[in-house]
């Protein structure tokens, strides 16, 4: 195949587009591995680059989607071989470098990874970036102390990291409070071994005091601004949040009285930059932990000329869970 098709977005004259083009193989740029994609995903920064919002392409053409899973073609690095079924989170995909919405994709070894046994090239997606991060999150609450049977609060939890979040600790022994802006989505939370749905206005700051009752041991919150600054007050001593979101502002107000007086950690979660060691660790921990029947009931298959539509949906908050794109279709 000389000729593949890809989204590819551009900016000619300030004027922003993104279709669906057939483009050269030779277009891609250098790496060590070609990887025939079979799958990507949908995620929040995905919407954002493909409806042409500013801050996630940083050049043009740029083929956005940043995840894709596939196999490999050609490979000059001795960590793969054709036939290895790979995947790629974030790492500057569909930002920096040509992304996963497209049949082929070219990259370097460092940000691949052979899928673990057990995981499909689907699932790798129906995981993408958003259960990549999930997991991440709560690996990095572990090592600041948290132990299963306490309670567990997570915001956007409806959404795809919230989803795939709530699953993880609910299989690892935690009481999950789920907080969302859908509680008609609290049977399908539930479902996902969710003990508690809290409204999210329940969660956004009410008075000026910087302390209440202390009541979680640890927070995933995807969606910062006023809900951070609102579930602040309620953690519990030496309790940590792994913050790894903006859906609802990326500023917030708050005292520092949490921090100062009760040693509450803020975690900030970065799941586009990690070292191979750490993403081999975070994937192996999702082949373990990470409810695989949970996955596949929270996912929807979609062919790739439905991220147009798809997008505008995930950026109004009316996705819930994981969305895997089929290059293909």
């Amino acid at each position: 195949m000389s000729r593949f098709k890809a989204l590819l977005a551009t900016r000619e004259n300030g004027a922003f587009a993104a279709r669906i083009e057939q483009i050269s193989k030779d277009r891609l740029p250098p790496g060590e591995v070609l990887v025939r994609v079979r799958y990507s995903s949908l995620n929040y920064k995905d919407g954002l680059a493909v409806t042409g919002k500013p801050g996630v392409i940083r050049s043009f053409p740029m083929i956005p989607g940043i995840d894709f899973a596939g196999t490999v073609e050609e490979s000059a690095a001795a960590e793969f071989r054709p036939g290895d079924l790979v995947a790629l989170t974030g790492a500057g995909a569909g930002e920096t470098d040509w992304g996963g919405y497209a049949q082929y994709a070219r990259w370097n070894a460092e940000s691949l990874v052979v899928l673990p046994p057990g995981i499909s090239l689907e699932q790798s997606m129906a995981i993408g970036t958003a259960g990549f991060t999930a997991m991440q999150s709560v690996m990095a609450l572990e090592r600041q102390g948290l132990e299963p049977g306490g309670e567990v609060l997570v915001t956007g939890a409806a959404g795809g990291v919230g989803s795939v979040a709530v699953a993880i600790l609910a299989k690892l022994g935690y009481r999950v409070a789920a907080s969302t802006g859908r509680p008609e989505l609290g049977d399908y939370l539930r479902g996902l071994g969710a003990s508690e749905i809290l409204p999210r206005e329940s969660l956004t700051p009410v008075s000026a005091k910087g302390l209440e009752r202390e009541r979680w041991n640890g927070a995933v919150d995807s969606v910062g601004g006023s809900t951070l600054a609102g579930i602040l007050p309620y953690m519990a001593s030496n309790a940590s949040i792994a913050l790894c979101g903006l859906a609802g502002g990326a500023a917030f107000g708050s005292t520092v009285l949490p921090f100062i007086l009760r040693g509450v950690n803020l975690l900030g979660i970065n799941s586009v930059r990690v070292t191979r060691a750490e993403r081999l660790r975070i994937w192996e921990r999702l082949s373990r932990d990470l409810p695989l029947h949970l996955l596949d009931a929270m996912t929807e298959l979609a062919p790739l000329d439905r991220v147009f539509e798809l997008s505008q949906k995930i950026l109004a908050g009316q996705i819930r869970g994981r969305v895997v794109i089929d290059v293909n279709a």
